[in-house]
């Protein structure tokens, strides 16, 4: 019997990025360092569901909700490029209240970079 996930990780899709705003950083960088951040959580015992949505909050929304059936979760860790850009307010609100529909004891936990992601975690779950 598989043992539920405790954590959604939900981020844009790396398709999804504007990455004129973002010097330095393009979609391989980017898809190269959530990799790499996700195989972190794998190496620190993290049960882990990696949700990557569209800009778009219609189209986001759907996939969350398709995500977050695959629960129950303990966290929802809701990464940067959604919360910090001004023009993804409307998002970030979006999928909080779709998971707080969904999943109505969820908790929330930030990260600044997929590479800070474990120490979000770490703040309100530990590993299995």
């Amino acid at each position: 019997m598989d043992v539920p996930s405790t954590v959604l990780s939900v981020g844009l899709h790396p398709g999804a990025v504007d990455y004129s705003r973002y010097p330095g950083l393009d979609r391989p960088t980017l898809t190269a360092r959530i990799e790499a951040g996700e195989a972190a959580l794998r190496a620190a015992g993290f049960d882990f569901v990696s949700c990557q949505v569209s800009a778009v909050p219609d189209e986001a929304e759907a996939t969350l909700r398709a995500c977050a059936a695959s629960g129950p979760f303990r966290v929802a860790m809701i990464g940067a490029g959604v919360r910090m850009a001004p023009d993804h307010t409307l998002l970030f609100e979006r999928l909080v209240n779709v998971l707080v529909e969904v999943q109505p004891s969820i908790r929330f936990c930030f990260n600044t970079s997929p590479e800070t992601t474990i120490d979000a975690l770490r703040r309100w779950v530990r590993p299995s």
